[in-house]
């Protein structure tokens, strides 16, 4: 086989796996499927030196999301959609944040973390899970719980 003939094939693998991508993907959201498509991206393998002289595509995917970080909003100084309930693993990170329209200090009872917020600001916690049970998360000025963090044994 001609090294051209070879090209066209990988030329024409990499078109079918784009346009099977952006079919299989299609959610009738022109904005995501484009999204999508400009993100991802199929690359040629490096060629085959075998004694068949044939060559490979490879499908290069983009790297999983990191999990969303788990965040609780404060709208006149009370948590939006009630305390909320956030569950870690002990020897996990404790990671979320607090959103306020309300200036105040951020007390993360048990871990003993403060961190104040600014009226529309936010403050982010994170702390290593080293003790296990359920914490109180609250804004100290007004004395209102706003979360309750759970650490599970490992």
């Amino acid at each position: 086989m001609s090294s051209r003939a070879r090209i066209g094939i990988v030329v024409a693998a990499v078109v079918v796996l784009v346009v099977g991508f952006i079919i299989a993907n299609g959610s009738g959201d022109d904005d995501k499927a484009k999204t999508t498509a400009d993100t991802t991206a199929v690359a040629p393998a490096p060629s085959d030196t075998t004694a068949t002289g044939g060559t490979a595509t490879q499908a290069t995917t983009p790297p999983p999301s990191a999990p969303a970080v788990p965040t609780v909003t404060v709208v006149d100084a009370k948590p939006q959609g009630g305390v909320k309930r956030i569950t870690f693993t002990k020897g996990d990170t404790i990671k979320f944040r607090v959103k306020s329209d309300t200036a105040d200090e951020i007390h993360f009872h048990g871990y003993d973390v403060h961190k104040d917020v600014k009226a529309g600001g936010s403050a982010t916690f994170s702390v290593p899970a080293t003790i296990e049970g359920r914490f109180i998360v609250e804004l100290e000025d007004h004395g209102t719980q706003i979360a309750e963090v759970e650490v599970d044994p490992s």
